[in-house]
């Protein structure tokens, strides 16, 4: 009875992880893939200083690693790419902690930190605590 508590609060646990961290990508990514760069450069210093085309990658690629977060296992249509969404997304933010390093900005890396750990919470969980079957 124990276990099927415990699967059961891990099940829901992934669950909130992969909805908040869904929509804090999907939301940063459709800023930086739709505003202006100008307008990006007065909350992102650094989208002024690196090739436009850089940005707006960085925002697709946002995008559909939030989409990647959650379609597959709602849909229960190939949820293997749920886990490898979001080990995506860590290895997004290792690159982005290391970018904010070259250029002074330490403040920052926490929060990398903090994305990087929830990914790997539901890369680990949807892999080997709660995977999600396909229909």
């Amino acid at each position: 009875m124990t276990t099927t508590k415990n699967n059961k609060a891990i099940n829901i646990s992934l669950w909130i992880a992969q909805g908040l961290l869904a929509a804090m990508f999907i939301m940063a990514g459709a800023m930086k893939s739709t505003q202006p760069i100008e307008a990006l450069a007065e909350m992102l210093p650094w989208a002024n200083e690196v090739p436009s085309a850089l940005v707006r990658f960085i925002g697709i690629s946002e995008v559909l690693g939030g989409l990647g977060l959650l379609l597959p296992a709602l849909l229960r249509i190939k949820p293997i790419l749920t886990p490898i969404a979001a080990a995506g997304l860590v290895v997004v933010q290792v690159l982005a902690a290391g970018f904010h390093v070259t250029r002074g900005e330490n403040e920052v890396i926490g929060m990398n930190i903090m994305l990087a750990l929830v990914a790997a919470f539901i890369a680990w969980g949807r892999t080997k605590k709660a995977p999600i079957q396909a229909k």
